[in-house]
């Protein structure tokens, strides 16, 4: 049987990476949630959009096609955005755009008809409270601001993508922390029933490891 896994977390607390992780281990497929919030929040400003004018973005989204690969790409209108969506203000701009509840409404129909079928993992910031409350694994991620503003640097990096000091992403990671679980629309938290894992001193295997465990007696 194959089921879903919810992964939940602050930014840059290493959701997607694991998640990539676990689908090769299990042979499921990654729905990075955070990715269509990034897509959607990437188009606005290259609109010209003002990412608080909610009627605004919803006319956008109406014709806005965003396409998870089972590879990990992201095409946004048909367009290989897998990179442009990280950098560092499209970030911030995502953390704008999901407190819009009908962009929330939008892009969580979406992510609930992706995985109705089983077999995935989703990973965002309300996963496990809203999109797959029914999910049979719930991890709730997270790390230190200073442990994610690094990997955040390196990840930058190593990818090619323009980025602040590591300090500077820190506080950049504080004031979207703050933002994400002060929203009013499905604000960060952890689920009742799922797991916290703090990876602040863990690598990316353990982790993996960790939660595959707990989606063993589910297999």
């Amino acid at each position: 049987m194959k089921i879903n896994i919810a992964i939940d977390g602050p930014s840059a607390a290493g959701k997607s990476t694991i998640a990539k992780q676990l689908c090769q281990k299990l042979g499921y497929v990654h729905l990075d949630t955070g990715a269509m919030y990034r897509c959607t929040a990437r188009k606005a400003l290259d609109c010209g959009i003002d990412l608080n004018d909610e009627d605004a973005v919803c006319e956008m989204l109406k014709n806005t096609v965003i396409e998870l690969t089972p590879d990990g790409k992201v095409f946004l209108d048909g367009k290989d955005v897998s990179l442009a969506i990280r950098t560092d203000d499209t970030s911030m701009a995502a953390s704008t755009v999901s407190k819009l509840q009908r962009v929330r409404e939008d892009l969580v129909a979406r992510q609930q008809e992706m995985a109705k079928a089983g077999g995935f993992i989703m990973d965002g910031r309300d996963i496990g409270t809203v999109v797959l409350k029914d999910a049979q694994v719930k991890i709730y991620m997270t790390a230190s601001p200073e442990a994610r503003a690094k990997r955040r640097y390196d990840q930058n990096i190593k990818q090619g993508i323009p980025t602040s000091d590591i300090a500077t992403i820190a506080e950049e990671i504080r004031q979207r922390d703050w933002q994400d679980m002060h929203r009013e629309h499905s604000p960060l938290r952890k689920a009742d029933d799922a797991v916290e894992i703090d990876t602040s001193d863990m690598t990316i295997a353990e982790v993996t490891e960790a939660i595959y465990q707990l989606a063993v007696p589910f297999l």
